[in-house]
């Protein structure tokens, strides 16, 4: 009769809590290598827009200023840009030639940044979620809309305060 050879457990026992993480993190890196996203593979939606240009700004309290001429990636009608400000991450489109739209840019759906535009539609990388430049959304999984903020324009300036 063979005999079983017995494992000692290590000299610092492993806590319930450690094991866990060690077993989250395990199987989120094998479930990384398997998909490119949540909601499918790299063919999806979101991986088809191209990711905003990023506008500079300033910040006095809560208002953020962008200036907007020639040479800004807001200068045409139909053109979108991320503002990366130390209040948020906002993105900005301008739908006439005086007429701005300032939203953030979290995703409704699951926090995620949105950071790609495509077809005059803001897209979530994470999902695919689509979203007006009213910030409604036109394609799910997110079912509410995202956050806007009042904007000012004039003289080449914009304005909107979050």
């Amino acid at each position: 009769m063979k005999r079983l050879q017995t494992v000692e457990s290590p000299a610092t026992p492993v806590s319930r809590r450690e094991f866990c993480a060690c077993a989250c993190q395990s199987a989120a890196l094998i479930a990384a290598g398997t998909f490119a996203a949540c909601g499918g593979n790299s063919t999806s939606p979101s991986s088809n827009a191209p990711t905003l240009s990023t506008a500079p700004f300033t910040v006095s309290g809560r208002t953020v200023t962008v200036a907007v001429d020639s040479g800004s990636p807001l200068a045409a009608v139909n053109s979108a840009a991320m503002v990366q400000t130390p209040l948020g991450t906002f993105l900005v489109s301008r739908t006439a030639q005086e007429t701005f739209s300032a939203l953030t840019a979290v995703c409704t759906h699951e926090g995620c940044s949105v950071t790609g535009f495509s077809n005059n539609q803001y897209v979530c990388p994470c999902h695919g979620s689509r979203f007006t430049t009213a910030g409604s959304v036109a394609n799910g999984p997110a079912t509410r809309a995202l956050q806007q903020y009042p904007t000012q324009f004039a003289n080449g300036v914009l304005t909107f305060t979050v």
